[in-house]
């Protein structure tokens, strides 16, 4: 994207890699990444991640500071929670506006 706009790109504004953190961050990632999604059937809504299969998970990953781990993997879940509810609210009020003035 960088060659397309002519700019050398910048260090400071690239995202970190997974591998820039510590370990209990890499491993909520990746712990994050396998747990189920829950969506609420009647308003669409994301609910969060199913925590029931989390203590195989740390196990077949093989974790070692596991409250470490989850304190990081909670912190994870609560952003995306926000990101993608906002991100539906966003879509949904498009929706109602184009509904609104007839373009659907």
């Amino acid at each position: 994207m960088c060659e397309q706009l002519g700019k050398e790109p910048d260090p400071d504004e690239m995202p970190p890699e997974l591998g820039s953190f510590p370990l209990e961050i890499q491993e909520a990632f990746v712990i994050h990444a396998m747990l189920p999604d829950r969506w609420d059937g009647a308003s669409g809504s994301y609910m969060g991640k199913d925590w029931s299969p989390l203590n195989d998970l740390l196990n077949i990953q093989n974790v070692y500071d596991k409250k470490t781990t989850c304190f990081f993997l909670k912190h994870i879940e609560s952003y995306q929670t926000i990101n993608i509810n906002g991100e539906l609210k966003r879509k949904q009020d498009a929706s109602k506006r184009r509904a609104k003035t007839g373009k659907l």
